[in-house]
């Protein structure tokens, strides 16, 4: 029996995986058999740095490209040039995002939008250029990159969590729309990662003690750590493979149980807060 969780002869595309999430993802698909990583971002150096990071790691079957994601015709010109010179795409990963940590009431419209058009735009733009193909081959993968932010809203990040509740539900209806092609579109919802992103949350004090969002995160994930960026390997690759052929419009979060914790959390101040008020 053929291994169902093989990537072997695939193509796949991974927005902005120059390095943290995707770069691991990307790492996780080689050791699965990937026929070809195809990668861009957003400037040359960028391009370069993630070039360099593929070597480093001894990875050769790669191909990187310089292109905007926001930028709707330059993807549809990138999409027909990977289809000339490396072949379909098989696997789209939605990985490219950013995020703003500005108090809601301080936020400027364009910084609001800026967030929107990486993190739930892009995606929409991506993942357009790429069905027509993958429904004429009855057949393709589509990983987004969701938040725990998905399903919770945390102070100043009132756009990241408005576009990564944007992006499961969009999820969803590429699930409910282009299911029936054998187009499955599932996302990822990573916890608290230890990434560039979060660096600056997980830097010691001056007076050497632990940030208190370092230590708050720590408190409310069960594992009691923050997610190293190759714990998200394997489950994209069990969402790019035939092993997840019967899983759709699924969030499936990587976050070590936290969603959970802080759902029970919520419920919890709730249950207490009816009990008060009797």
């Amino acid at each position: 029996m053929a291994n169902p969780f093989s990537l072997e002869g695939k193509n796949a595309w991974i927005t902005g995986a120059s390095y943290g999430i995707g770069f691991n993802i990307a790492k996780a698909f080689v050791e699965a058999g990937i026929k070809t990583i195809i990668f861009n971002d957003i400037n040359e150096a960028a391009l370069q740095r993630g070039l360099d990071n593929y070597k480093a790691a001894g990875i050769e079957n790669v191909k990187g490209y310089v292109c905007d994601v926001t930028d709707e015709v330059a993807i549809k010109a990138l999409v027909e040039k990977i289809h000339e010179e490396v072949g379909q795409i098989d696997i789209l990963v939605n990985n490219a995002g950013i995020i703003k940590r500005i108090p809601m009431h301080e936020m400027k419209r364009q910084e609001f939008q800026q967030v929107i058009d990486i993190d739930l735009v892009a995606p929409f733009i991506c993942a357009s250029a790429v069905l027509p193909e993958m429904m004429e081959r009855r057949e393709g993968k589509i990983i987004n990159i969701c938040s725990m932010m998905s399903e919770l809203g945390r102070e100043t990040v009132s756009a990241y969590a408005a576009a990564k509740g944007g992006l499961k539900m969009l999820t969803r209806n590429i699930c409910s729309e282009y299911g029936e092609y054998n187009i499955q579109c599932n996302g990822i919802g990573p916890g608290y990662i230890a990434t560039p992103q979060t660096a600056p949350l997980r830097e010691r004090q001056p007076d050497g003690s632990r940030h208190p969002f370092d230590s708050f995160i720590c408190a409310k994930t069960p594992a009691g750590r923050w997610l190293d960026p190759s714990e998200l390997g394997g489950p994209a690759v069990f969402l790019a493979s035939k092993a997840s052929d019967a899983v759709n419009g699924h969030v499936l979060y990587v976050d070590g149980g936290s969603h959970k914790k802080f759902n029970l959390t919520a419920e919890k101040h709730l249950s207490d807060s009816r009990v008060n008020s009797t």
